[in-house]
């Protein structure tokens, strides 16, 4: 595993951590409107990552999780993201990609995972 892909795992540890803390804030305030189960268990913790990196990646091209791991999500054009593509990198990331990562998994994808690729973004190690 590449130096790049490890960074990539640590950034989104950290923002599970992140997201998880916020969940557990979330959560109990809306058990008080909403009673089904599943929902507690399956869309508020997607709701909150999802919001939570779009929100980051829209500001500053970073999450908190990429800023402590030195990198940073780009436009593989160049530019700032678009809606459509932090969308698109979210949805595929978290639907398709993991059996496209199996797939390919010898392969080194550091910079370009499939999610990446689907959404024309790449992962730029940033300098020190």
């Amino acid at each position: 595993m590449d130096a790049l892909t490890k960074k990539r795992g640590n950034a989104i540890a950290i923002d599970f951590v992140v997201s998880g803390a916020l969940t557990a804030v979330v959560e109990p305030l809306l058990r008080k409107k909403i009673k089904q189960e599943w929902v507690h268990a399956l869309v508020t913790p997607t709701a909150v990552f999802w919001g939570l990196e779009y929100v980051q990646l829209k500001t500053s091209g970073q999450t908190l999780g990429q800023k402590v791991a030195g990198i940073k999500i780009e436009n593989a054009d160049g530019g700032e993201l678009t809606d459509q593509q932090i969308l698109k990198r979210l949805a595929h990331r978290d639907s398709i990609m993991p059996l496209q990562w199996f797939k390919q998994r010898g392969q080194d994808m550091g910079a370009q995972m499939p999610h990446d690729r689907y959404a024309h973004t790449l992962v730029r190690k940033l300098d020190k």
